[in-house]
């Protein structure tokens, strides 16, 4: 059976969040690149492209979802 290898000495906690938080930035560069936002033409917000925006409602100058329809749903409250 192997011997596993011990490490010789203890590596302190700045190396070890060096080590990750390089790998968190790499990996967030690579999504960054995948991912596409575009500004929506009518309110500016970033959305996804092919996607309706979250915030208007819209997708390709068409009004998807009735944003002032949910905001009454949310809004009224029967007791």
């Amino acid at each position: 059976m192997p011997k596993h290898p011990t490490p010789k000495k203890k590596t302190n906690k700045v190396t070890s969040k060096q080590r990750y938080g390089s790998f968190k930035t790499k990996v967030l560069r690579r999504l960054e690149n995948t991912v596409n936002l575009v500004t929506c033409p009518n309110c500016g917000a970033k959305a996804l492209s092919h996607t309706v925006c979250h915030e208007c409602g819209q997708y390709r100058g068409r009004q998807v979802i009735d944003k002032q329809k949910e905001i009454e749903k949310i809004t009224k409250i029967k007791a």
